[in-house]
């Protein structure tokens, strides 16, 4: 199954140079990636009372925040060389809160109003830990597996465009159940392309 990616290399290395000079100033100050980490998780809190509150503009620039925290935690970690792999999976961990957080806000601010987008979101986070859960699973047999069409960067930049789309008025929160609808799919669709890449993998060994 050949590899798809929705957002170009150079749409991502824009998005890190927008935020050099702050990790500069970060990196120089040797600020504690554990302090920029459970930032990240913070502002997932904001996020959540947000998206519950149909509050979907603010809930976006937080998840933007949010996400500016967990690409600078791994950068500070590099460049002070403050790596470590109980720091690796203290990150993961809380990647994995804060993206059910966000869903959970959407969940909680569509449960009486639309049963099918409860169900769509419900979907949307299953295929998002599972996502996770096949790589680290390939990953624990020393197999690769960075495949996939909806990765977080790109689950991610949907729900921000969803969420600061979605609060245009009169528009009925189109922009914001159309990113759920293609989370929803194409996050569980990844799960197959990762499955179908670690098949390949073991069939070559």
């Amino acid at each position: 199954m050949a590899e798809i990616k929705l957002f170009t290399k150079s749409l991502v290395d824009g998005f890190y140079a927008l935020i050099e000079p702050l990790a500069k100033i970060l990196i120089n100050l040797k600020v504690s990636p554990y302090i920029i980490t459970f930032m990240g998780l913070f502002f997932s809190i904001f996020v959540f009372y947000f998206f519950k509150s149909g509050l979907f503009l603010p809930g976006g620039i937080f998840i933007i925040l949010s996400g500016i925290c967990d690409v600078l935690d791994g950068r500070l970690a590099r460049e002070t060389n403050q790596m470590s792999k109980f720091g690796a999976l203290i990150d993961s961990v809380i990647d994995r809160y804060a993206e059910i957080l966000f869903f959970l806000g959407l969940l909680v601010y569509f449960w009486e109003k639309s049963l099918t987008i409860v169900i769509l979101l419900f979907l949307g986070i299953c295929g998002s830990l599972l996502v996770s859960y096949t790589r680290a699973r390939a990953e624990g047999l020393g197999l690769e597996c960075k495949v996939g069409i909806m990765q977080r960067q790109e689950r991610i930049t949907f729900l921000v465009g969803g969420a600061i789309l979605g609060s245009i008025p009169y528009t009925s929160h189109f922009f914001l159940v159309l990113s759920i609808w293609i989370i929803a799919v194409l996050s569980n669709f990844t799960v197959i392309q990762r499955i179908w890449h670690i098949k390949n993998q073991v069939k070559s060994l």
